[in-house]
C-alpha cells in the first residue's frame, strides 16, 4: 500500500504493532455534519489480569485522536482529528472474541458541549462565526466573510443565541447556503473553522474512470437524480423599519453558485416549480434566505461509488471537487464530493463516497 495511514493518541504516534491489531477503522468525513471515526480492537487481559485498551488509560472521555493519510511523495493529510467520546465493550467467555468499540467526534464537539444565550447586535454571519472560532482557538478558513449576510441591526432583527455554539453555527450556515464545519490541515491539531459557500469553482483533486482497461479507478458507479425540489423563491417581507405597509419582493431563480454542468435543475426537469418563502427576517436579508435554500435543492443529482485511494492516486476528502469521465454526456464531468468514508486495513485504503452535482450535462445531439 503506498498510502501510509498514522494514528496518534493525545499527539504521541501509536506503536507499530498497534495497527496489525486492529480490527477495523473507518473516519467519515461530511459537508453538513462532523467528521467521526470509530475503531475496533481486540481486547485481552493484560499479565496483571486487566483489560487491555480498557484499565490501562488508553481511551478515557476526551482522549485525543488524529489520523492522517500519506500518499508516496505527497504531503501527509489530516483526515481526523478529535476526541473519544463513547466505547462500546463486548466481553466474551472466549478471550479472543472480545473487542472494544471507539467512537470519536472532531474538534467542532468542543463547540457543542455548553448551551449559551447571548445577542449578536450589529455583526454579520461571518464576523460571528469567526469570533466563535477564536473562543476556541480555531483558524478562520478564507471564505468566512464571503457571501455575507448584512449586520444584524438591533433596531431591526437583531441575532440572538440560544443553543450551543455548534448548533447555533450550523443553523446560520444552513440559511446562509454555507458549509460549516472544523477541519485540521495538514498537521493534526491545527484547526480551521469553515463557514463557507461549497467550493464549486476549485480544480478537480482526482479523475474517477470505470471506462479505461489499464487505469480505471472504480469498478461500480450509481446515480441518481431527484427533481421533486424548488427552482425558484417567491419571497415578500413588510420593512419593519419604514411606515409603509407594502411588501418588499426578492424573488430569486438562482443560488449564485456557479453549475457544475450545462443544465440546472429547471433546464434539466423541463419546469420551475416555486416556493414561497414565508420566514421571518429583514428585507435585505430576504435575497439570501431564497438563494440559500436553493443552494440545498440545487444539488439535485447524486453519485456514490467506492475507490481504492492506491488506484485513484489521490485520498478523497469531503468539499474536494473531482472529475467523472466515461459516464456519458449526462453524468461526466465536475462533481463536488459530499461525503467520504475511508475505510482502513493494512492492504489498502478504501474510500466510499458519495458526490453531488446542480446540473447535468448537455443531451445527446445538443437537444434541450
Amino acid at each position: 500500500m503506498t498510502v501510509t495511514v498514522q494514528l496518534a493518541l493525545n499527539s504521541v504516534p501509536v506503536p507499530d504493532t498497534f495497527y496489525s491489531a486492529i480490527e477495523s477503522l473507518e473516519v467519515e468525513e461530511s459537508c453538513d455534519g462532523p467528521d467521526l471515526l470509530a475503531l475496533r480492537v481486540p481486547v485481552n487481559r493484560t499479565a496483571e489480569g486487566d483489560l487491555q485498551y480498557v484499565g490501562d488509560g488508553t481511551f478515557e472521555p476526551y482522549t485525543g485522536i488524529s489520523m492522517t493519510a500519506t500518499q508516496s511523495d505527497q504531503t501527509a493529510q489530516c483526515v481526523f482529528d478529535g476526541y473519544v467520546l463513547s466505547w462500546q465493550l463486548h466481553l466474551d467467555r472466549t478471550t479472543t472474541s472480545s473487542t472494544l468499540d471507539v467512537a470519536a467526534q472532531d474538534a467542532s464537539w468542543l463547540m457543542n458541549i455548553d448551551d449559551t444565550a447571548k445577542e449578536w447586535p450589529g455583526l454579520t454571519d461571518g464576523q460571528v462565526a469567526n469570533e466563535i472560532f477564536d473562543t476556541y482557538g480555531f483558524a478562520h478558513a478564507d471564505g468566512n466573510t464571503e457571501n455575507d449576510s448584512p449586520p444584524h441591526d438591533p433596531d431591526g432583527h437583531s441575532l440572538f443565541q440560544r443553543a450551543t455554539d455548534l448548533q447555533f453555527l450550523q443553523g446560520l450556515a444552513r440559511r446562509a447556503g454555507k458549509i460549516c464545519r472544523v477541519a485540521c490541515t495538514d498537521t493534526p491539531g491545527e484547526r480551521t473553522g469553515y463557514f463557507v459557500r461549497p467550493s464549486v469553482d476549485a480544480q478537480p483533486t482526482a479523475t474517477i474512470s470505470l471506462v479505461d482497461p489499464d487505469k480505471w479507478t472504480v469498478d461500480t458507479l450509481d446515480f441518481d437524480w431527484d427533481v421533486m425540489r424548488p427552482s425558484q423563491i417567491d419571497a415578500s417581507q413588510v420593512d419593519l423599519t419604514q411606515a409603509s405597509d407594502e411588501g418588499t419582493e426578492a424573488d430569486t431563480a438562482t443560488s449564485g453558485l456557479t453549475p457544475l454542468a450545462e443544465r440546472d435543475l429547471s433546464t434539466y426537469a423541463g419546469r420551475s416549480s416555486t416556493l414561497l418563502l414565508t420566514t421571518p427576517g429583514d428585507v435585505t436579508e430576504l435575497a439570501q434566505r431564497g438563494s440559500a435554500t436553493l443552494t440545498e435543492s440545487g444539488f439535485f443529482t447524486r453519485c456514490t461509488g467506492t475507490a481504492d485511494a492506491d488506484r485513484l492516486g489521490a485520498v478523497l476528502r469531503a468539499g474536494d471537487v473531482v472529475t467523472i469521465e466515461g459516464a456519458g454526456a449526462i453524468h461526466s464531468g465536475n462533481w463536488l464530493v459530499w461525503t467520504v468514508r475511508h475505510k482502513f486495513s493494512l492492504n489498502a485504503l478504501k474510500m466510499q463516497f458519495t458526490l453531488v452535482r446542480n446540473g447535468v450535462g448537455a443531451a445527446p445531439g445538443g437537444a434541450p
